[in-house]
């Protein structure tokens, strides 16, 4: 395997905030933006063509739930373009018996668990097959078969919910762990805070994923928290805390099974604060050009994931042209196929407005949805 152990960072050209944590002492890294091997961890070829398929197949599918929204054919995306990285790195560390607690942003992590691409398609555009029957908007998906809880969209809900399940199976002897993903904005809720709290005493088998994307919608980071980073805020509730180059597949591998190996041997909580970047939008209702220092995104481009592991395949298994055409035509029609069904599938039933909410439907709601039933309907919503 090639390796280097000098690699020097290009200077960024034309942004006002340079990505200079990246290349702090304390983050680790495995591979340099241009492809090169800076700490070899043994990663086998077929592991790597497999997270980089990964990543490729969440790119196209972001792209193409964007090009959705902007026809008309869905309401909303929120995607993960530049954050590739950090989703499927850490979700491909996980054991079968793990589980994930999402914030909006994790679909790629989803569909590596085992989430159907129909099923994420019929999310999207809410109609009958969608698991939460069109009660919640597009990318608001949950899958227990391959333990992945509910989208949280209030920012932190999800850091609390999973500190606690961590805890129930902690008390009950049962061997997983949990992942939690969050935005750098998170940390300044509640929930980060009493999340970390609880999980620091009761040494709860949870890892904590901040995802320092450079923006929490608007706010910058450094309008976000006074602190040196967000891994620094596990100190003060006594949680071990990493800081990884989010952008470099790897090392968020590598930190993650190190997560969650402590987590498993009963040593508790860790927060890892993975330094990426949003290249889009927060997400389609979002210009963030009017907030965005010019040249910015153009800057942290030059370490785009995908770009970062196609040039190790290159060097690595002669990955090129041929092979990324078929990797892309293979997604594209998985994609295109789903997309077919999902149109074609009719609007989720009146009554089930009701179903789910209790394991038996009781009588006030058994009268309500006769009613709404039996009641007049809007002109083009008579079913």
């Amino acid at each position: 395997m090639t390796t280097v152990s000098s690699y020097q960072e290009p200077e960024a050209q034309g942004a006002e905030r340079r990505p200079d944590d990246v290349m702090a002492d304390d983050v680790i890294r495995v591979m340099a933006p241009d492809g090169t091997v800076i700490d070899d961890i043994g990663i086998d070829d077929e592991t790597a063509v497999a997270l980089y398929q990964a990543m490729l197949r969440t790119r196209i599918v972001d792209d193409r739930a964007v090009t959705l929204q902007r026809q008309g054919r869905i309401g909303f995306h929120i995607g993960s373009l530049g954050e590739e990285a950090s989703i499927i790195g850490s979700a491909f560390a996980l054991r079968d018996q793990d589980w994930i607690f999402p914030c909006y942003r994790e679909f790629g992590a989803a569909l590596l668990r085992g989430l159907s691409m129909q099923t994420y398609m019929d999310n999207l555009y809410g109609n009958a097959n969608d698991i939460v029957k069109g009660r919640q908007m597009p990318d608001h998906w949950c899958d227990r078969e391959h333990r992945i809880a509910s989208v949280s969209s209030p920012i932190g809900t999800q850091i609390t919910n999973a500190v606690g399940f961590a805890w129930a199976a902690a008390l009950k002897n049962d061997p997983l762990a949990v992942l939690v993903y969050f935005g750098d904005g998170a940390t300044s809720s509640n929930e980060f805070h009493n999340g970390l709290n609880f999980a620091g005493v009761n040494a709860t088998p949870t890892v904590f994923l901040c995802r320092n994307n450079g923006w929490a919608i608007s706010v910058p980071t450094d309008k976000q928290t006074a602190s040196e980073s967000f891994a620094a805020k596990g100190v003060a509730y006594g949680v071990p805390a990493v800081r990884v180059d989010g952008n470099d597949v790897f090392a968020v591998l590598k930190v993650t099974r190190d997560a969650l190996t402590r987590a498993s041997a009963g040593e508790g909580p860790t927060l890892i604060e993975a330094i990426t970047y949003r290249l889009s939008g927060h997400s389609t209702s979002d210009d963030p050009t009017r907030y965005r220092p010019e040249g910015e995104a153009e800057a942290w481009e030059q370490r785009d994931p995908l770009l970062r592991m196609r040039r190790y395949l290159a060097e690595r298994v002669n990955w090129g042209d041929a092979e990324q055409a078929s990797a892309e035509q293979a997604i594209h029609h998985e994609v295109k196929a789903a997309i077919e069904v999902s149109e074609n599938t009719p609007k989720p039933a009146l009554e089930t407005l009701f179903e789910g909410v209790y394991a038996e439907m009781p009588w006030h709601l058994r009268e309500q949805q006769a009613e709404l039933l039996a009641g007049t309907r809007a002109p083009g919503h008579g079913e």
